[in-house]
């Protein structure tokens, strides 16, 4: 079988587990006993011996401080009590006396108001205390008096006359024998400026509730306690009691105010939770935990108690029992050893949570860790999951547990629906919980676990998605199904119609319906499910399908709505063949719609087919594309123009004509094909359109030949566009001459002819004419053409004349340039380098420059074009050959003849060297304009002459 999730974690314990109290002996050895100790914020007091208290800083353990009592008499400490702020330290003495120590201070003063009441316990003020003041305090003694008193420390850090402010009796506590020791005190705000009391005495726990107004909060609580004077408070009784009680709270982090209290008196330890909301009462959630048989309270009764967040802790003479608040049970117990001593006392540090014990040698010290570590299973067991869960949420094979037994919970409850969706967050078995739910034949349910499995897979455990979104599929079709054919499940079938398309169309579905969409087609289709099939392929984006579906079932309106919406360009070329048969106005709307996306070759064949069958009215839709083609786009594909050609030569000749005008007669701008375009003319009939196509292709013979069987004025309109053969223009002008004289024997208009074309004379046209025609008709066009010929030879004769002037003064200016000269004075300079010019061989030109020979022979070379260069270094190397004496002795005749061929052809050298260079001056002539674009320096060596200027 197949696993959908891994089975479950391996819940192992690497290492040993740190206890939750943590026992730390401290490394104290006192000097004498200890009698007393008390910690608050850090800050430890203890009484040690008849004389000495001991202070310590217990974030400067090393730096203790040491304070006598100064006590002459044999007075003793009773108790000790320090205030939250660990400021304030009262001193109580068997004697009735009471002293009080400030942690600033190092003298020790006694309470003078306090003095003859042994004091029990106090009720420290958290709201309006401060290192300085306690505010308004309540005072329990052993008589059972409630006093209230406050004491404060001067500004300058010493004692005024009386640190006591004063100390008043505000209410007596009693039982039923009378009077009764005040064992404890707490004071607590609630909303509203609501004050609760809570007082105890042996058996009893008081609470005094009450307001006080805002603003008077100074003036103490005598008016709370006021209100109790003619009745007594609430209380709690019990009837055993061995001789005191105790109480103690626990106060959260970031938290003012305790939200927790455990009692411990003669029956037992009464604990639960308090609830400032409520009107007389803050004690809520009230539970008993009776002593168990080891305790005695007659030998070994319990000593003090603290209270963390899940247990409380009980003192023993010899041991420590830790009970859970939870279930009442004794999770932790610690056996002291008999060297150590009887246990003495037990407190907490509210601020730290640090629990303290000491006996009369030894103190220990208590560290609470990860005190909730097991928590949620007692939650778990007592089927409150939700907080079971709150406490695991940071272990997930916890949470796994927590999640398997609320879900069997829930499935035994017949809460299916809540059983899935706990299942499914589990790491059971997959196909276990499956087959539950089917045997339970809780179909909703399945369906909700596999939901929320699916919900949490990822997206890399592919098998698994495939396998859950499928099934998923199959039971939602057959669900539909089911309710389908019930009219009176409608709603329902609604609902899950709904949510089976929201499952279809999730995001984190997608991929994988995609890649099974085979498979999901294959369900919809075996159950029939065609609205479901069309919506799944829309999802999908399978269009294609959609369309087919549509088409199939005759909705072609509803089709071209798809292809419309989504714009692509393969369905329309795909399904245009069928829909353009039925609405084509809409699908040539559609497709002037899609514009430049479609490629209009494409839709050819469908256009193709359609016109073939349909009506003159039909084909105008195919007209109406292919020209939105043609003019709105500018297409230029020859098909479309072939294609819109075809369309009118069937059914509108008049729109041919002009659309060939209007393509023009350059034929490289023309986008139909000419042959094409001439054989469907020809094919119909269209002469005049065949006459246009003649005229683009240039056989101009063809267009006058056609021409001439429509009229004779689109002939001439032919005959005269070759323009540049005349021979030709008259070639065609005679065809029209000879149509008209023979054709139409129409003397007239072949005189017209002959005033049309001026290449036409007379004596053209006459062979045309028969025989026994007059001569009256020409006469006109015979003198016409006499005094032509007549003023064209005159015309010769004048440009005879004017030839014959020319001649004689070039034959002047030659001989007149023969004798020309120029002077060179002794002084004159070379144009180029600035030499006396008579130093060596030199050039004189008619602008007056003047060069050396071999200075304009340098300026002209790299200006010449290659193949001038290359003749002007032969002619050179000739020059140089000409120059060389012979070195063979000849007869002296024959040398003489030798030299005198030699020297001619030196000359004639000469000669072709000065035509090359000495042509024109190279400061004046053409060589110099042509160098106007010739940068100063040479682009090769720029970046040289660039750092010739650094």
């Amino acid at each position: 079988s197949v696993h959908v999730l891994s089975p479950g974690y391996v819940n192992a314990r690497l290492e040993k587990e740190t206890p939750i109290f943590n026992k730390q002996r401290i490394d104290f050895a006192p000097p004498e006993k200890i009698n007393s100790l008390v910690v608050s914020s850090n800050q430890l007091c203890m009484s040690l011996g008849k004389d000495t208290l001991l202070r310590i800083d217990l974030g400067k353990p090393d730096e203790p401080n040491q304070v006598e009592l100064g006590r002459k008499d044999e007075a003793k400490v009773y108790k000790m009590f320090l205030d939250h702020t660990g400021s304030h330290l009262l001193i109580a003495m068997n004697t009735g006396e009471c002293l009080y120590l400030n942690r600033s201070v190092q003298k020790v003063r006694a309470l003078s108001r306090w003095k003859g009441h042994l004091i029990e316990s106090v009720g420290w003020n958290k709201f309006l205390g401060s290192e300085t003041n306690t505010g308004p305090i309540l005072v329990g003694t052993a008589q059972g008096q409630i006093h209230e008193a406050e004491i404060s420390v001067s500004e300058g850090g010493l004692f005024s006359t009386n640190p006591d402010q004063y100390f008043r009796q505000v209410y007596t506590l009693e039982e039923e024998s009378g009077p009764a020791p005040v064992c404890c005190l707490e004071i607590e705000r609630g909303m509203e400026g609501k004050f609760f009391i809570i007082a105890t005495t042996r058996k009893r726990l008081f609470q005094f509730v009450g307001k006080v107004p805002e603003g008077t909060e100074q003036q103490g609580f005598s008016s709370i306690f006021a209100m109790h004077a003619d009745h007594l408070p609430s209380f709690r009784e019990f009837p055993a009691s061995f001789g005191f009680s105790e109480i103690a709270f626990y106060t959260p982090k970031l938290r003012s105010s305790p939200r927790s209290f455990a009692w411990m008196m003669g029956n037992g330890v009464l604990y639960g939770t308090l609830d400032y909301s409520r009107p007389d009462s803050l004690l809520s959630d009230e539970r008993v935990w009776v002593y168990p048989s080891d305790i005695d309270i007659t030998v070994n009764k319990p000593i003090s108690i603290v209270l963390t967040q899940f247990h409380f802790l009980l003192l023993l003479p010899d041991r420590v029992k830790a009970v859970c608040t939870l279930n009442g049970q004794v999770v932790f117990q610690d056996l002291f050893l008999e060297k150590f001593g009887l246990l003495t006392r037990m407190i907490k540090d509210p601020t730290v949570q640090q629990i303290w014990i000491h006996t009369e040698k030894v103190v220990f010290r208590y560290h609470v860790q990860r005190e909730s570590r097991d928590v949620w299973k007692m939650y778990m067991n007592m089927n409150k999951f939700d907080l079971a869960k709150e406490y695991c949420k940071d272990r997930p094979e916890c949470l796994d547990i927590v999640l398997a037994k609320e879900a069997e919970h829930c499935f035994q409850n017949k809460r299916y629906l809540d059983s899935a969706k706990c299942y499914a967050l589990t790491q059971n078995y997959f196909e276990e919980i499956a087959l539950k739910f089917i045997e339970a034949k809780e179909e909703e349910a399945l369906m909700e676990f596999l939901i929320k499995k699916l919900s949490n897979l990822k997206p890399s455990e592919k098998t698994q998605i495939t396998l859950l979104t499928t099934w998923l599929t199959e039971l939602y079709l057959n669900w539909l199904g089911i309710l389908e054919g019930d009219p009176s499940q409608r709603n329902l079938y609604l609902d899950t119609r709904e949510k089976f398309r929201t499952f279809l169309s999730s995001p984190k579905n997608k991929d994988c319906l995609f890649n099974n969409r085979a498979s999901i087609y294959e369900l919809l289709a075996s159950h029939g499910d065609t609205e479901h099939m069309v919506y799944f392929a829309v999802i999908m984006q399978d269009y294609e399908r959609v369309v087919a579906h549509h088409c199939q079932h005759d909705e072609y309106d509803e089709a071209l709505n798809v292809l419309s919406r989504h714009r692509d360009e393969k369905l329309f070329y795909k399904f245009s063949p069928v829909l353009i048969q039925h609405i084509p106005k809409k699908v040539v709307d559609a497709w002037i719609s899609m514009g430049s996306r479609l490629d209009a070759r494409n839709l050819i064949p469908a256009l193709v087919n359609y016109s073939q069958s349909a009506s003159t009215q039909q084909i105008n839709e195919a007209i109406r594309y292919m020209e939105f083609c043609v003019y709105q786009l500018e297409e230029t594909q020859q098909a479309i123009h072939n294609y819109l050609l075809s369309l009118y030569a069937l059914c509108r000749p008049d729109s041919l004509l002009s659309y060939l005008e209007q393509a023009g007669t350059n034929p490289n701008r023309i986008h139909y094909d000419l042959k094409y375009a001439l054989r469907l003319c020809a094919e119909h009939g269209h002469h005049r359109a065949c006459v246009h196509i003649y005229k683009v292709m240039e056989l101009y013979e063809e267009a006058v030949d056609l021409a001439l069987q429509v009229d004779v004025d689109l002939a001439k309109s032919c005959a005269d566009l070759p323009e540049d053969d005349e021979e030709l223009r008259k070639k065609l002008w005679l065809k029209i001459a000879c149509h008209v004289v023979q054709e139409e024997k129409d003397v007239k208009k072949a005189m017209a002819c002959l005033s049309s074309c001026a290449l036409l004379k007379i004596e053209d046209v006459l062979p045309f004419f028969p025989d026994f025609v007059t001569i009256d008709h020409f006469k006109e066009a015979i003198c016409n053409s006499l005094e032509d010929y007549n003023k064209h030879i005159e015309e010769l004769k004048r440009e005879m004349e004017e030839a014959t002037q020319s001649a004689k003064r070039i034959r002047e200016d030659i001989q007149e340039m023969r004798n020309k000269y120029g002077s060179v004075e002794p002084q004159e300079k070379c144009a180029a380098c600035d030499f006396p010019l008579l130093n060596r061989p030199f050039y004189l030109f008619l602008c007056g420059h003047m060069f050396h020979y071999d200075c304009l022979l340098q300026a002209v070379f790299p200006n010449l074009p290659a193949y001038k260069q290359a003749k002007l270094e032969d002619l050179q190397k000739k020059l140089a050959a000409t120059s060389q004496p012979s070195k063979s002795h000849r007869p002296k005749d024959t040398d003489t003849i030798s030299l005198g061929k030699g020297q001619q052809s030196r000359e004639q050298i000469k000669a072709d060297i000065d035509d090359i260079v000495a042509a024109e001056c190279v400061y004046c002539g053409e060589l110099m304009i042509r160098s106007i674009d010739k940068p100063f320096i040479d682009p090769q060596k720029y970046e040289e002459e660039m750092q010739s200027w650094l």
